[in-house]
């Protein structure tokens, strides 16, 4: 079975217990896939088993540091280990641009002997494909957020079960069309808008887009209890709710 493992679940605001938020998505027949890159993505990938060469696909929500800032340590621990085997790296052109231009401030292609990297950059519209494997078909609709950001809808294609990442949003109509009938919605609680939701919020979008289960992610951490948002969400959503942790694991 598919997996969803939480590398990281806070907001822009992290400390010692909750990374910024990121996750590994772990299919049956095809290399894992990470969403975002939050402080040390490979250092957590390696806790889990996974060599460094067995990341081929990363996908980038939008360009702010809390989602892009572990992508030059990433690639340089790379390239100190040896890799050899291609990465792909998948974002919105306002997105992929800005990741581009941070590698050139490091120089990153005078790295003599650097495995290849290619960026791919997905559309800025509903339903706009990003990538596919033997496991997975992920889709992107745009967010309401401050700068251009995707939500992602992600098909497991042996089960037809579906994940939705509403990723740094307000509530808007694209969310409630990429999150439809999803088995997991694992939504954003940094709120309240602009930019962003509340748990009340991300409840009442469980609630409407009749999603099996709520995930709580990108929530803020410091000095802030977030064993509140439970019964927050719980207030406009029926279904279960559970509240993410760093290193949390859940299968669809």
């Amino acid at each position: 079975m598919a997996k969803l493992v939480v590398l990281g679940s806070a907001a822009a605001v992290n400390d010692a217990k909750h990374d910024y938020t990121h996750f590994l998505l772990i299919g049956e027949r095809s290399t894992p896939v990470l969403i975002d890159a939050g402080s040390n993505p490979l250092g957590k990938i390696k806790e889990m088993g996974i060599n460094d060469e067995g990341l081929e696909d990363v996908i980038l929500t939008h360009f702010h540091p809390d989602h892009v800032s572990g992508i030059p340590n990433m690639m340089m621990h790379m390239w100190q280990l040896g890799r050899r085997t291609p990465l792909r790296i998948y974002g919105l052109h306002h997105c992929i641009n800005r990741t581009e231009d941070m590698m050139a401030g490091f120089g990153w292609r005078e790295w003599p002997d650097f495995f290849p990297v290619s960026f791919q950059r997905v559309s800025e519209r509903s339903r706009a494909p990003v990538m596919e494997n033997d496991d997975f078909r992920i889709t992107a609709w745009p967010v309401n957020h401050f700068v251009p950001t995707i939500g992602l809808r992600i098909e497991n294609k042996l089960t037809g079960k579906i994940l939705a990442y509403s990723c740094d949003t307000e509530p808007c109509n694209t969310l409630l069309e990429l999150a439809k009938e999803a088995d997991l919605l694992i939504h954003e609680a940094a709120g309240p808008p602009p930019g962003h939701s509340t748990a009340r919020q991300a409840g009442e979008t469980a609630t409407r887009v009749n999603a099996k289960s709520l995930l709580l992610i990108h929530y803020q951490v410091w000095n802030h209890d977030s064993s509140l948002l439970l019964p927050e969400a719980q207030e406009t959503y029926v279904g279960p709710v559970t509240i993410c942790k760093d290193y949390d694991v859940f299968d669809f």
